[in-house]
């Protein structure tokens, strides 16, 4: 069932996504072919789900939700042009494709970051309700600023050379880095259908913990980070932990929710 409802929701947002970018022809084109080039080079679309999925067991329409999903999308898409820089992570593939600035060199690919960022605030201020848009663009700037995701990138680049990393600042790191953005994704969703706080904070923390449950599987890919503390299966029992204290959250949904349940299933599960 999840299969079926990650390719249909990838193929509505992608649609979504590509109207959105700039089409390549209009003028600067290297700079919209470097946008489109880091944005639809496939990828999961867990963060835009998120906010289709959230806003929909709150009673929300997923066409009002889309250009949230979209613009959520591009932050997490610039988040990585950024990270993939030889002053970051360095990575020469993403996706299995060569890095946005492997492809087209550092300064555009930065510029491409910027643009895509600039794009996400852009497509959430179209809303017609400016309280409620205004709510997710202070949301979604406190989830990915110095507070948020650029925080713990700084700390992921403090901590860089250090071949051990002690449980709390690692903590840090992945709640800021990673869970952030997620979390923010699910409250997003629950902004837009007008849901009440009780909902909006359970959505928000489901997010937080299926965040954090995501950045373990990842050590757990790579072999490292929680790995190196808890050991391959202590760090697969502490991310089916998080997955079932996210299942815990969605009570109040009910069967609604059983999509988001299966989404954290799915993540603690996943191979790649």
């Amino acid at each position: 069932m999840i299969k079926k409802y990650f390719e249909k929701n990838r193929k509505l947002i992608d649609k979504k996504l590509e109207f959105f970018l700039p089409k390549r022809s209009i003028h600067p084109r290297i700079i919209h072919e470097a946008m489109r080039y880091s944005v639809l080079n496939g990828g999961k679309r867990i963060r835009p789900m998120l906010v289709l999925e959230s806003s929909r067991i709150c009673g929300g329409k997923t066409k009002n939700a889309l250009p949230i999903a979209c613009a959520i999308e591009l932050v997490h898409s610039y988040s990585l042009i950024h990270d993939d820089l030889p002053s970051m992570d360095d990575a020469d593939i993403r996706r299995g494709k060569p890095s946005c600035h492997v492809k087209y060199g550092e300064a555009l690919a930065i510029l491409a970051g910027d643009s895509l960022l600039t794009l996400a605030f852009n497509l959430i201020s179209r809303g017609k309700d400016k309280s409620k848009t205004g709510r997710i663009i202070f949301e979604i700037s406190k989830a990915i600023g110095s507070f948020g995701m650029i925080g713990g990138q700084v700390m992921d680049l403090k901590v860089k050379d250090e071949k051990i990393v002690d449980l709390p600042t690692m903590e840090y790191i992945n709640i800021h880095k990673t869970a952030s953005l997620i979390a923010a994704s699910a409250k997003a969703g629950a902004l837009m259908a007008n849901a009440p706080d009780k909902k909006v904070e359970a959505l928000q923390k489901y997010g937080e913990f299926i965040g954090l449950a995501f950045q373990v599987i990842d050590d757990i890919l790579d072999k490292d980070g929680y790995v190196g503390i808890f050991g391959l299966s202590g760090a697969r029992e502490e991310a089916q932990k998080l997955a079932e204290r996210a299942k815990d959250l969605l009570k109040i949904f009910g069967s609604k929710a059983d999509n988001l349940r299966e989404l954290a299933d799915f993540v603690v599960n996943r191979k790649e």
